[in-house]
């Protein structure tokens, strides 16, 4: 049973998990067999600056004051259930730095480990990403802590690699993947819950919907979606073509979603759905949303989220899940055939 806490929202580590990366944030080791720098009490004091906040050490056992700021830190604010504070995601992201690497390679595999060894008993564990810096992840739900994605900002070469290898995975995927490989674990991440693949495998459960799942706000208000998904690009055109899905074929779907009740089993109860994400895995035509907006009433239309290929493509990027298997192509280095 893991140690892990979430008490009127705020997020508590047992004390001996607190102690154990306290010790690694002072260094508290023999020199030449530890694997994080020595931290004295004005380094301390840069350190939790470098983590942009303004706790400065106060003179007392060093292990100890970091543990008490460790904990002051858990208690701000969470951005989503199993999430820790952002504050904390800098503090390890700090403490993992690459460039403080100490007796052991550049990558820093004995300070990760170390460090896991801590969080494991919280039931979260540290992993390096392609952009080089350290996150957190929930093993349970596989949710990684990240500063809120946001998907206008400019990509580094890393993630437009990994874009390009989502496009060109995106054309060749079935739907149903799409739902399974791409979608449930993009939502997830971004904090929806009950995230489910409604029926797809049995159409006649559908009811309009491909997947449903749920959001919880602030105000522990809870707003229920459901998701209608197609492969390829959606337009207005007067008939579908190859790839091509016309927004009339799924006009009655949209409506049906919106006016079908679906049973949540952590209440016990049915429920209609407040808001219809429509995603394609393609464009989605200018036309083809004002079509839809205008053969569904203003009460509906409000309720109707579009996404198309560049918004997902953007969301998965910046949130630094990992590609999909399939997605990342086989390295040549990989092919043991001799060449004759």
């Amino acid at each position: 049973m893991v140690g892990l806490l979430v008490l009127g929202g705020r997020m508590e580590f047992k004390q001996r998990t607190l102690m154990q990366i306290a010790d690694m944030i002072c260094g508290n080791f023999k020199d030449e067999e530890s694997f994080f720098e020595y931290r004295s009490s004005s380094y301390l004091t840069e350190f939790f600056s470098d983590c942009d906040t303004d706790y400065r050490h106060n003179g007392t056992t060093r292990n100890y004051w970091v543990a008490e700021t460790l904990k002051e830190i858990l208690a701000e604010p969470q951005p989503g259930p199993n999430v820790p504070p952002d504050t904390f995601g800098r503090v390890i992201k700090t403490l993992m730095d690459l460039g403080n690497a100490k007796n052991e390679t550049a990558d820093r595999p004995n300070a990760l480990a170390m460090l896991n060894g801590a969080l494991a008993r919280e039931g979260f564990e540290a992993f390096y990403a392609e952009d080089k810096q350290c996150y957190l992840r929930h093993v349970a739900t596989n949710t990684i802590a990240a500063p809120g994605p946001n998907p206008h900002r400019p990509f580094s070469a890393a993630e437009l690699k990994r874009r390009d290898q989502l496009v060109a995975y995106l054309e060749t995927v079935s739907e149903d993947a799409l739902i399974e490989d791409v979608l449930l674990p993009l939502f997830r991440q971004l904090g929806f819950h009950r995230v489910t693949a409604a029926g797809h495998r049995d159409k006649q459960l559908e009811y309009g919907k491909d997947v449903w799942m749920k959001f919880i706000l602030p105000t522990q208000h809870v707003l229920y979606f459901g998701m209608q998904v197609k492969k390829g690009k959606l337009d207005a055109a007067g008939v579908s073509k190859g790839a091509t899905a016309n927004v009339a074929e799924i006009l009655n779907q949209v409506t049906m979603m919106l006016g079908h009740e679906i049973f949540d089993p952590e209440i016990g109860k049915r429920v209609l759905v407040d808001h219809a994400f429509l995603v394609a895995g393609g464009e989605i035509t200018k036309a083809a949303r004002n079509w839809l907006g205008n053969k569904l009433d203003a009460t509906k239309r409000s309720q109707v989220l579009f996404m198309d290929r560049d918004d997902l493509l953007n969301l998965y990027v910046v949130t630094n899940l990992p590609l999909p298997i399939g997605a990342t192509p086989v390295s040549a280095a990989d092919d043991d055939d001799l060449p004759f």
